[in-house]
Parts: structure tokens; sequence; C-alpha cells
């Protein structure tokens, strides 16, 4: 798991594409990376293997292992084959490899984070994965729709419960972190913020109780980096100032150092910047999405204004 590059200390927090984004732009600017993912999927192969094995949903986890694959014949091989979906039918169908891999090596080694390791190992990967809390989670968000407000429950009804949502929650309501998690916080140069699902793969970290306290204890830099686009059933009519405005509800004393948005999607500069110094930071605009136009990060070159920033504080 050793990477040709050095650099500060980075953990990044998320899960599914977001963090599969930072990732694969972070590993390109530092050796010295961990990602702390969310443990709340319960839709597809993940919902499948938490309910029948009562293990945590391997998805998110396995997407950023994949994430950090390097890009020689080894990495970029070992990827394809973890994220394989199993499309033939019979009782594998809708299942990925690397799903299947690491609950076996969680069976076989009852330690989750040691089973994760042992899959970075294998794949060669530039960085750490860790689960975010010890026990599966469900997420609970208040949801509003014309004027009232319904509870629902689950990472996939949060996400396409028509409505805006307006807070989470956690069940069970304080879950014990990893412990390795929580290790990686404190010992960060900085921290990372997104992109990502905001109420289900960013907010989640901060109401886990051990997770959130390093948050807020670490000397480490936080960075906040925006989503390019509204996350469609989450999001929806969300401006950019509007995602800094939930983190603050949801973290209130969380300073923030960096917000990295693209210049493209950002309507209002000083609203925005209104909106990272209320945090107690500063705005960094540049040009980090695809070239062809779709809401997508891209790696090179979220990677190479991460590297400026990372640059400017040594």
């Amino acid at each position: 798991m050793t990477a040709a590059h050095e650099g500060p200390a980075v953990v990044a927090l998320g899960g599914g594409h977001g963090l599969y984004a930072s990732l694969s732009a972070l590993r390109r600017v530092t050796s010295d990376l961990a990602a702390i993912v969310t443990v709340a999927d319960d839709g597809g192969s993940s919902g499948r293997l938490r309910r029948e094995l009562g293990v945590l949903p391997p998805g998110d986890l396995r997407m950023a292992l994949a994430a950090l694959c390097g890009d020689d014949d080894w990495g970029q091989t070992w990827a394809r084959v973890v994220q394989h979906r199993f499309r033939s039918g019979g009782d594998l169908h809708g299942h990925t490899v690397g799903n299947l891999l690491i609950v076996a090596l969680w069976e076989l080694l009852d330690d989750p984070v040691e089973a994760l390791d042992w899959v970075g190992r294998l794949l060669g990967a530039h960085g750490r994965v860790l689960p975010m809390a010890s026990v599966p989670l469900d997420i609970q968000a208040e949801v509003e729709l014309d004027g009232s407000v319904t509870t629902v429950r689950g990472q996939v009804a949060c996400a396409v419960t028509p409505g805006r949502v307006r807070a989470i929650s956690l069940l069970p309501p304080d879950p014990p972190a990893a412990p390795q998690a929580v290790q990686a916080v404190l010992d960060a140069d900085w921290v990372v913020f997104g992109p990502g699902s905001w109420f289900t793969s960013v907010m989640p970290h901060l109401k886990v109780p051990e997770l959130a306290g390093a948050l807020h204890a670490t000397s480490a830099q936080r960075i906040v980096i925006l989503n390019l686009a509204p996350q469609q059933g989450e999001t929806d009519d969300f401006s950019p100032e509007n995602h800094l405005e939930v983190l603050r509800r949801h973290a209130p004393g969380l300073q923030v150092d960096v917000v990295v948005a693209d210049t493209s999607v950002v309507g209002d500069p000083h609203e925005l910047e209104k909106a990272a110094v209320a945090l107690g930071g500063r705005l960094v605009l540049a040009d980090v999405g695809v070239s062809d136009g779709s809401p997508r990060h891209d790696g090179p070159r979220l990677g190479a204004v991460l590297d400026e920033i990372f640059r400017e504080k040594r």
C-alpha cells in the first residue's frame, strides 16, 4: 500500500461516487491518505449482504478501494475486477466481486479494518480505507414537501423520497466510531469533506459522536469540495452556498479553512464567499470538472488544485 510520492497526511470523508472522485484526485498528490467511509447503504448488493449476513455494507468501502488503485496495469486490472458486477442471473446477479471479497475476508479475519487493509494490499491501493463506524447504520431524514414534514428511514428512501431533506440523524443514535478512523482524523494535516451526496454520504460523519469530536478537535486544516450539480432527490434546487449552510447547521462549531468550487457552477461568487467566510474559511474557485461538461470531477484537475492548496500551508 505504498505510493511513489510523499505529501501531507490527508483524510477524506464521504461515500459512493463523490468519495471516489476526491480519492482519485488525492492519491495523485499524497501517499499518506485515508478514506473514512459511510456505512449506511441499504440498497443493491450491499443491502442484500447486510441483511443476509449482518455485516457492514461493503459497497462504498469497495468503491473507495478501487479509487485508490494506481494507474499501472496491476492497479487498473484489480480496480476493474473488484468493480465487476455479475449480470448473468442466479444468486450472484447484482453482486460485485469486491463486495464478496471484502465480506469473505471479514468472515475469515473477524476484523473489518484488518480485512480492508488486506484488500488494499492486494490492489496496491495508494492509501487506506476505514469504516466510519463499527456497526451498520441507518440514516433517518426529515423530509419537507408542500409544507408538511415526514420522517423516512434508510439511505435509499432518503435519496428517492420526494421533497427537500431538512436534517438527518443516525440509527442507532450514538454509534461507536471505528477507533482507527478517529485516530486518522486526529493525526491528519488535512481533512476533506465532499463531494458527494450531502445528506447521506457527507453529513453522517458529523453524527457519530466520537468521530464528530475528533473532527472538531483535530489540528488539521479542513477543506470542503462542493458538488458540481444538485443531488436528485436530496439537494434539488440547492445552491452551492446552501450546502455550506447545511454543514453549519449540522456542525455549528466546525471551522472550515478552504471551500473548493468549480467556476462554472457558481452563480453568485459573492454569496458563496460569504458562506465560506461564515464557516471561517476562504473560497477557491477553479476548473475542476471534466471537459465534456458532465457533472463529474476530473481527477488530475482536482488533484492539481488540492496540491496547490496543500503547498500553500506547508
